[in-house]
């Protein structure tokens, strides 16, 4: 049952309702890319600060990042938005139901709840498609003072916790030594042939990965002419793995092989990280526990994660290894579609795109006041969160 409180959200939220859903279209229409999401930011960020927010902008160095404070002190719940789109593809991932979402949940408790429980704190976060803004924003120290950080993601499956792989990109690359291949043939150190040699070994070593984990890998660099011998080649190699630890591991078997693979071939090898370390989800499963019930309500029910499917990997498993984190899927189509595809993108927009925002925007506003509001709730969170973060 919904006590006085969750209904009050629930108005507030119902009140907001076109208002939320022309934000989201008004998003899917303009889609902007990693840290280019400027008229994203400005249309949230401005929405907040109507609505009393105090906002501030260019957080962690980014200049599309901001975060909006709602009360003061502790206890403090973030609502995390995303909005950025996929080259190409616009808003295949439906990260405008994201950021509409959070807005609208930020601005629904924040209402219903009054400054008097502590705060809230909606957090802009650019580039999770590439680039990672939430993981710059918990080493800036946004999450420090934290209690509980909620989102949800559209997908094709209803799951309540997000099986997110931990990844990274590196890229390598072998110095040889130019030559004529047919005037000199003995005097080249094919670079090129050194990269593809790692490809080949990569793929023996994959078929001996544990569940998760993968290499996938292409060719940005490979020579200037055919009758050159290649004396540089350069790969971009993607690493995901089910856990932190794992892709710590797997990332020192590539050292390990583009190493071997330079000693075989009289080449020398570099490799380097290419990005940011997207870190796996931990979920806190009480508090998904609690968003799950509330959208019950709506008719929409979240099932456990099918195991050994993973989704993919996000920067929010850099804020669950903080804090307190929920990352539930809700579905905008069937699960024989696939997002970052163009039909995703069209059921970002969708009749049942708008029913699902306002369904999550109701669910995810009262989880946040059930924080707010209830020391027990975020005691308990808080002693699973740390019984199960590593040391």
């Amino acid at each position: 049952m919904r006590d006085d409180v969750h209904q009050a959200v629930c108005e507030e939220v119902a009140a907001r309702a076109g208002a939320l859903w022309d934000v989201a279209l008004r998003l899917h229409a303009d889609p902007e890319c990693a840290f280019a999401e400027h008229r994203a930011a400005a249309l949230l960020s401005g929405e907040l600060e109507r609505a009393g927010f105090a906002v501030q902008r260019g957080v962690a160095g980014m200049p599309t990042a901001f975060t909006a404070r709602s009360g003061r002190g502790r206890p403090t719940v973030a609502v995390l938005m995303e909005y950025d789109a996929l080259p190409g593809l616009g808003h295949a991932c439906g990260h405008n139901l994201i950021a509409a979402a959070g807005l609208g949940a930020a601005l629904a408790v924040a209402a219903a709840v009054g400054s008097c429980a502590g705060s809230v704190l909606a957090v802009g976060s650019p580039a999770e498609e590439g680039g990672g803004g939430k993981a710059l924003e918990v080493e800036a120290g946004v999450f420090d003072d934290v209690d509980a950080a909620l989102m949800f993601h559209p997908g094709v499956f209803s799951w309540a916790r997000a099986p997110l792989t931990a990844q990274v990109q590196y890229r390598v690359a072998f110095h040889g030594r130019a030559a004529h291949p047919t005037g000199s043939p003995t005097e080249g150190v094919d670079a090129l042939a050194a990269l593809v040699e790692l490809f080949n070994v990569l793929g023996v070593v994959g078929r001996r990965l544990p569940d998760g984990s993968h290499v996938q890998g292409i060719i940005t660099h490979g020579g200037t002419a055919t009758n050159i011998v290649p004396e540089y080649a350069e790969g971009l190699f993607g690493l995901r793995a089910a856990t932190t630890q794992a892709l710590r591991d797997l990332t020192e078997r590539l050292r390990a092989r583009a190493d071997g693979v330079a000693r075989a071939t009289g080449t020398t090898a570099g490799v380097e990280r290419a990005t940011v370390r997207y870190e796996h989800f931990r979920d806190s499963e009480v508090l998904s526990e609690r968003f799950a019930a509330h959208l019950a309500r709506a008719g929409i029910r979240l099932s456990p994660p099918v195991p050994g499917v993973y989704l993919g990997s996000s920067d929010i498993g850099n804020v669950s290894t903080r804090v307190p984190a929920i990352h539930p899927f809700v579905a905008i189509m069937d699960e024989h579609g696939s997002d970052h595809t163009p039909e995703f993108a069209e059921a970002a927009a969708s009749g049942r795109a708008r029913e699902v925002l306002i369904a999550v925007t109701e669910a995810l506003a009262c989880t946040a006041a059930d924080v707010l509001r209830s020391g027990e709730l975020r005691e308990e969170a808080w002693a699973r969160h740390r019984a199960a973060r590593p040391g």
